[in-house]
């Protein structure tokens, strides 16, 4: 496990989690409360026994990958051949080893000489999950690319480029903000990836790359509130995304502690609330609607009474059953199938 943690967001550190569900008793130089016998009094040899014990998490820090970046790191992602992993911040991607922690190989720098030239920024980046010369990075201009560690040491050239072309007729002042790309992850597959902007969720063929194959809109009643989510600064927060065990259904957050979930092959999709309420033991979830104007029905809430305090911007899918955990504030649900 790797997380970007203390230092400003600009130290890695690698932690080793652990259970511990049993412990040893009957051990022959201490007693059972932990203190030294005397070797003295010991007059025969016992065999320490394990004994159950109730379940226990531990985490431990095991390495620290320091002084390598300049900016906050947005991404870690760990490589196919586990034993490297890329950091990435606003200007820079950086290739680790997991074994050496005192230095690292800068492969994608797009600083340019004159910071007044700057132009976009670095949003996420990820490694295939099957190729360990092969990872991508988004951009804050809605551009994603692909590169090849094999082509150079430094991948300021890209193999592939994926932009959807910008419709002329919606465009607006929001339109740059709102089309920054704020993750990107590769499917178990690595045939495709899957790209979350503002108010949507794009599915692109690595195959093809001048438009998705698949879009989903996330909270499209959120566009008429473009202004006022602009001045609460809402508009620049970074929702992530993820994919099922099977890369049929996809799942990201939105506001009022609502999350989304897609069906790729049905095209349904759902929108379920993490809440106190909600998440009593073995209680179902119920799929909430918001009204986008017009009567509001019985069930349905108000986009004007939504909280944007409360938002879903962490959410991950267990790789082989249906679990799911989703981060709201600072509160962590684990949800499940249903089970009957």
């Amino acid at each position: 496990m790797t997380d970007a943690s203390s230092h400003k967001y600009k130290t890695i550190k690698l932690w080793k989690i652990s259970e511990r569900d049993k412990r040893a008793e009957g051990y022959n130089l201490k007693d059972e409360d932990g203190r030294l016998r005397d070797p003295f009094r010991i007059t025969s040899l016992r065999v320490p026994v394990l004994m159950p014990m109730d379940l226990m998490v531990e985490a431990s820090p095991r390495r620290i990958f320091a002084n390598a970046h300049t900016y906050h790191i947005n991404s870690i992602s760990v490589n196919s051949d586990h034993e490297t992993y890329l950091s990435a911040d606003d200007l820079r991607i950086n290739l680790w080893h997991l074994e050496i922690t005192d230095r690292s190989f800068n492969i994608v720098d797009i600083k340019p000489a004159n910071m007044e030239e700057l132009t976009e920024v670095i949003t996420a980046a990820e490694c295939h999950p099957h190729q360990c010369n092969v990872f991508v990075y988004s951009s804050s201009k809605g551009t994603i690319r692909l590169c090849d560690m094999r082509a150079a040491a430094l991948c300021d050239r890209h193999s592939k480029f994926f932009e959807e072309p910008e419709d002329p007729s919606s465009r607006s002042f929001f339109s740059e903000i709102i089309s920054s790309i704020s993750d990107v992850k590769f499917s178990h597959s690595g045939r495709y990836m899957m790209t979350r902007d503002y108010l949507s969720v794009k599915v692109w063929d690595l195959n093809m790359e001048n438009r998705p194959v698949e879009t989903y809109q996330v909270h499209e009643y959120l566009r008429s509130k473009l202004c006022s989510l602009y001045e609460n600064d809402c508009i620049f927060d970074k929702f992530e995304c993820c994919w099922n065990g099977s890369d049929s259904a996809i799942m990201t957050g939105s506001y009022n502690n609502f999350f989304r979930m897609f069906d790729r092959n049905t095209r349904r999709d759902i929108t379920l609330e993490a809440s106190r309420e909600s998440s009593k033991p073995r209680a179902t979830l119920k799929p909430r609607k918001v009204s986008t104007g017009g009567k509001r029905k019985k069930d349905e809430i108000s986009v004007d009474s939504l909280d944007f305090n409360k938002k879903i911007l962490h959410t991950a899918w267990h790789p082989k059953d249906n679990v799911i955990a989703v981060a709201a504030t600072n509160n962590l649900y684990i949800f499940q199938d249903k089970i009957n």
